[in-house]
């Protein structure tokens, strides 16, 4: 995809391919039969959706990095080289039925499943007509099955562990996944989410989303022993670890996980590993360079999800100019979206007296 300079990180601007790591990422999707089945089954389509799918994921967030230069808002939080953990897992879900609950930096989930991308802009502004009417910028919608995170670390955990309760106890074939984060796994919420849908056999799926980084904390620091593929096991559950910079291999484990939840089989704790290619948030990116080895920005700099995608896809015999074009209208997309965001913000703010309305849930 096209590299931006004023707002992707150096390593992106200055990417190009290593074969090896190429070779790596082949070799992920076939080293397990069952994930390689499902792969396998993908369409053409299906395997361009999910390039489509990264690209307005990288796209919205250099919106709002331009956003936040031009002054339009304070900072953002990205999630800028983690797009396949967020993509691959959504679109294995049936997205007509199933619930999510992003982390912020998992946004592309909203767009993924049926949110606008200008609903999604509105958020960071506030506006009357953004998903919370301008109470939030975390953003949800749940017409579309996206349920509004909260800032707390690790409470989303327990809110999908009872929207999965509700599936089982009305007998319904769907599924509820939230994403969390390397650094919310020591959170108490999510240990008793992890425990009582296992206790319950609750049709969840957890993703513990490792960036290698908790705030300004390493995750070496802050974990033993450095990884959580073994995780599930302390919960007596199902688990999977992914290459979380590989879109192929977290849609299929993601699609066996929802397999086995559907089953009536519990939850599923899926470890994938990934990394944050910037700060917790905009306003830190200078600190976070001082702070985190500059060595893994580099490693991970090369792993660029979008970029061995598409390497991967041309492999497969898809032309690159056939990418370009699917580019060019995600890139139409996102502008679009921005224009009317911006429109909403000159038009649209909520009125002072809104703040009283939907405060309390009508009861009969």
């Amino acid at each position: 995809m096209k590299r931006y300079p004023a707002y992707d990180p150096p390593e992106y601007v200055a990417w190009e391919l290593n074969p090896v790591l190429l070779d790596a990422y082949r070799q992920t999707i076939d080293r397990d039969p069952e994930r390689k089945t499902v792969i396998d089954a993908l369409s053409r389509a299906q395997l361009l959706d999910l390039y489509r799918g990264m690209l307005r994921t990288r796209l919205h967030d250099i919106m709002l990095k331009r956003w936040v230069r031009q002054g339009a808002i304070s900072k953002a939080w990205l999630g800028t080289g983690e797009e396949a953990t967020t993509v691959g897992p959504t679109h294995a879900l049936n997205r007509d039925t199933d619930f999510v609950a992003p982390m912020i930096r998992n946004a592309g989930a909203c767009c993924e499943m049926g949110m606008s991308i200008a609903d999604m802009l509105r958020g960071y502004l506030g506006t009357a007509d953004s998903p919370s009417k301008g109470r939030d910028g975390h953003v949800g919608a749940f017409a579309h099955r996206v349920v509004q995170p909260i800032s707390n670390i690790g409470n989303m955990p327990p809110v999908m562990a009872g929207i999965g309760l509700v599936f089982k106890m009305q007998g319904q074939p769907h599924v509820a996944l939230t994403w969390v984060g390397d650094g919310s796994v020591k959170s108490g919420p999510t240990h008793e989410a992890f425990n009582f849908a296992a206790v319950q056999r609750l049709p969840v799926i957890f993703i513990i989303q490792n960036n290698q980084v908790a705030l300004g904390t390493t995750v070496g620091v802050h974990h033993l022993p450095g990884t959580f593929e073994d995780v599930h096991e302390a919960y007596g559950v199902a688990g999977y670890s992914v290459d979380g910079n590989n879109i192929l291999d977290t849609f299929a484990a993601t699609r066996l996980a929802a397999d086995r939840c559907r089953r009536g089989e519990g939850p599923v704790i899926i470890d994938a590993e990934t990394f944050r290619m910037g700060g917790h948030a905009t306003h830190d990116e200078r600190e976070s360079r001082d702070v985190i080895p500059a060595e893994l920005f580099e490693r991970w700099g090369a792993r660029d999800p979008i970029g061995l995608y598409e390497e991967y896809l041309i492999g497969t015999g898809v032309e690159r100019s056939e990418l370009e074009k699917i580019e060019t209208v995600a890139s139409e997309e996102v502008d679009r979206a921005a224009k009317q965001a911006l429109e909403s913000r000159e038009n649209r703010l909520p009125a002072p007296e809104s703040a009283l309305e939907d405060v309390y849930a009508r009861t009969r």
